[in-house]
């Protein structure tokens, strides 16, 4: 017997700020897909995930929400379980770049590839804010491709070609954090000499040798190795040297030796890999170094295509010449658009939520078996398509797959005490097809080619169904003498149920969880699919194991939501509650001339004020408007007065009244206090009304 395959697997880290996407959402199903089908078939799996917390981004989103850059990861990564969770995404272990143990691992291989003399500092021209007064990061620097001419493509690659470059090659750029026109500056900076003929020889084998990537992912990188025309008009054959280096302000690890210097993120996230995996083999008390030593061990990472160039050549460079293993395979994935093509777009009601699709209910096995139909284990898109989702999901999962057991699992409870009976002749034939294709679907599955897996689960769906239709269990329990055929007809659909959920374990594992206890057995393995259950065996009673989807779910779904209004604060605060006509009344206020006013010693914010109400007699009033006006300036003005206010005793003496003036609410923000002026033709002792 052969030692159980050891595999080391991961997916891209999601940078930390922000929630998952559909697109996260994706590639980990897949991922967790592969790793569950290479569990059933005994493999010695680790699936290690982390957070991607490094660079200027985070920096700054932290500045912005006052929070330190560790808190503000901490706060988005307090959100991942319930992504993972909902859709039953197992990772052994969850970490993050910031952690000490990725600190010491990349400051290792970067000591380990210095050593190997593919590091060297050059002093380069790089852009520079003079708004921000900050170097700019190559996220925050956005111009046109200088290869394909996209328009707004990042500093460091484009989306659209793939290529990579120098932020000063970007055509027109502009900084993304101001708008201004960024200025180069001199600055000292660290490379990968990934151009050295020893990297440059390595990484044409590694690629090409149809082991480690897709073929169509290996045709890309062919590209990367040729001739190529530069922005400046000259021809280059070859790899670029990759800058590894960061100026202060970055949040980030420091490089050693190299005050204010931090390694450029994608040096120290994929980094995050085998700093995962060392957190969770210590915790288990496990020898990581060993454990890597092991040349058993594959080395297996799950990407989207926009993230080639760092982990085909980059990465693989880093592992080899810092005397490290490299990856056995880089599984790279498309990307999702819905409904025909579109692009996701939460404003045109094309965006796919993760947290709005559990939230309304909807079962993530849905999502995880319409996701595997379509992923094939090659670099392609795939669209998901509202319609097609419900039509497949009813189809396959409800009218094929759970309609086995719904049709038989009743008699057998009722009628044969829960036992199942003997497989009779014509019974064997179909459970010997559906053993027989075991070998094929696990093809599927270890190629990825989950699309193909489902094909084949449900072409044997159908050839059981077509067994059962002949043969009317329904009918047959109203026939006399017909229970012996009952049972078996039933007995063969229970066995033929327990083989395809083994075959859909991998996509389904809640379900699989249900059917297990629903049949009392142990957890399914591919090798539970040479045998049966048997006759005498006892089986649990039946309960519906899915239901289907309904058009409401996926209107709500993919709903355009209603623009969020937020309610004007004029003043920067709410209007009271509402007052009646009798209640406006009982307040008078009336003009009032202010005959005098002087300043109020030992008071920086008081003027008292001498008014004419057109009562015979002048009025006494203490007013707060000191910061905004001099005593000199308000002398003659006319005003209002609250008349029938209580008189008020102070410090400084009586204050009869109140003078009204408009603030508002956040003084901070907007400091200003307004004295109401009314307009020409005003006597005092008018009422306001």
């Amino acid at each position: 017997m052969s030692a159980p395959r050891k595999l080391f697997v991961t997916t891209a880290l999601p940078y930390a700020n922000g929630n998952f996407h559909i697109g996260h959402i994706m590639e980990y199903i897949q991922a967790d897909t592969w790793v569950r089908y290479q569990k059933m078939q005994g493999a010695e799996v680790n699936f290690v995930g982390a957070d991607d917390a490094h660079g200027a981004p985070i920096m700054i989103a932290a500045e912005k929400a006052g929070k330190t850059p560790q808190q503000f990861v901490a706060d988005i990564a307090a959100g991942r379980a319930q992504y993972l969770q909902g859709f039953h995404i197992a990772f052994d272990h969850w970490s993050n770049t910031d952690s000490p143990a990725n600190h010491a691992l990349s400051q290792q291989i970067y000591r380990d590839l210095k050593a190997a003399g593919l590091i060297e500092t050059r002093t380069i021209e790089q852009f520079f804010d003079p708004e921000k007064n900050m170097f700019l990061p190559d996220r925050f620097i956005k111009g046109e491709c200088p290869r394909c001419h996209a328009k707004d493509q990042y500093g460091d690659n484009c989306e659209v070609c793939s290529s990579v470059y120098a932020p000063t090659d970007l055509i027109a750029p502009y900084s993304a954090l101001s708008g201004a026109k960024p200025v180069l500056k001199s600055s000292e900076h660290f490379f990968f000499k990934l151009s050295d003929p020893r990297c440059v020889a390595f990484l044409q084998e590694w690629t090409q040798n149809g082991e480690h990537v897709q073929p169509e992912v290996a045709a890309k990188i062919r590209e990367w190795f040729g001739t190529r025309t530069n922005p400046d008009g000259s021809t280059s054959t070859g790899l670029d040297d990759w800058d590894i280096s960061r100026d202060a302000p970055y949040f980030g690890i420091e490089i050693p030796d190299a005050p204010g210097k931090y390694f450029y993120v994608w040096l120290d996230a994929p980094v995050g890999y085998l700093a995962s995996l060392k957190e969770l083999l210590t915790q288990r008390g496990q020898d990581y170094d060993a454990y890597m030593a092991d040349p058993a061990v594959e080395q297996v990472h799950f990407i989207g295509k926009d993230i080639i160039t760092f982990h085909t050549l980059f990465w693989p460079a880093m592992l080899k010449f810092s005397g490290r293993k490299t990856p056995a395979k880089i599984c790279v994935h498309g990307f999702m658009t819905v409904n025909n093509g579109e692009k996701m777009s939460k404003s045109r009601g094309t965006g796919l939520d993760p947290l709005k699709y559990l939230a309304l209910k909807m079962n993530p096995e849905w999502l995880r078996y319409y996701l595997g139909a379509k992923l094939n284990g090659r670099n392609e898109d795939i669209d998901f398509n509202a319609e097609d989702f419900m039509a497949r999901v009813n189809a396959d999962l409800i009218g094929k797959y759970v309609n086995i057991a719904s049709r038989a699992a009743g008699f057998i409870a009722k009628r044969f005490g829960g036992q199942l009976g003997a497989v009779s002749a014509d019974g064997q034939p179909l459970l010997a097809a559906l053993r027989g294709q075991s070998e094929t679907i696990a093809a599927a599955y270890e190629a990825r080619d989950t699309a193909r897996a489902a094909r084949e689960v449900m072409l044997l769906c159908d050839r059981v169904n077509a067994y059962v239709d002949a043969n009317k269990p329904w009918e047959l329990a109203k026939q006399q003498g017909m229970d012996a055929r009952l049972h078996d007809v039933c007995s063969t659909c229970i066995e033929a149920f327990r083989l395809l959920t083994i075959y859909l374990k991998p996509m389904l594992p809640a379900v699989a969880q249900q059917v297990e206890a629903f049949l009392k057995v142990g957890a399914l393995t591919f090798a539970d699919a040479q045998q049966l259950l048997g006759a005498g065996h006892a089986i649990g009673p039946y309960q519906h194991l899915m239901q289907r989807v309904v058009v409401e779910q996926l209107d709500a779904l993919f709903a355009v939501p209603e623009p969020v209004v937020e309610k004007a604060l004029p003043g920067g605060e709410e209007i009271a509650p509402t007052i009646t006509i009798d209640d406006f009344a009982k307040v008078d206020l009336r003009i009032a001339k202010i005959v005098e006013c002087q300043a109020v010693a030992g008071s920086t914010k008081l003027l008292q004020l001498t008014l004419d109400a057109g009562e015979g007699r002048t009025r006494n009033v203490f007013s707060g408007i000191a910061s905004m006006y001099a005593p000199e300036q308000l002398v003659g003005k006319l005003t209002v007065l609250v008349a029938n206010l209580a008189p008020r005793k102070m410090k400084f003496g009586v204050s009869e009244g109140m003078v009204l003036a408009a603030s508002h609410a956040d003084e901070k923000a907007q400091p200003g206090i307004y004295v109401l002026e009314p307009f020409p033709g005003a006597q005092p002792g008018m009422r306001i009304r």
